[in-house]
């Protein structure tokens, strides 16, 4: 009998093609979170060069909570997409053992 892996040996290309977008969605995240914090906790008329106390207490917090965020939720998808891969293996190992 064939064996099908159900994730295929990537190629050099297809492994640019993640590793770019990888690199296209922590851009994104950065530009979301600067946006985001910078909105909440600097003022849009700053008399000041320099951020004030408050204003660097409020981005650091918001980045950290941004970046707990970002990584509980990869953890999250990544726990669902094993599931899912566990579920897919099954299923192809009762489909090819009732042959």
């Amino acid at each position: 009998s064939l064996q099908y892996p159900l994730l295929p040996v990537m190629t050099q290309a297809q492994m640019q093609m993640v590793a770019e977008l990888e690199v296209e969605m922590m851009s994104d995240m950065y530009r979301r979170m600067t946006n985001a914090c910078q909105d909440k906790c600097v003022s849009k008329a700053f008399k000041e060069a320099e951020l004030l106390k408050g204003e660097a207490v409020c981005l650091d917090r918001c980045v950290a909570k941004y970046l707990d965020v970002h990584e509980k939720l990869g953890k999250r998808l990544t726990n669902m997409s094993q599931t899912d891969e566990a579920a897919l293996q099954k299923i192809a190992g009762e489909s090819s053992g009732a042959s």
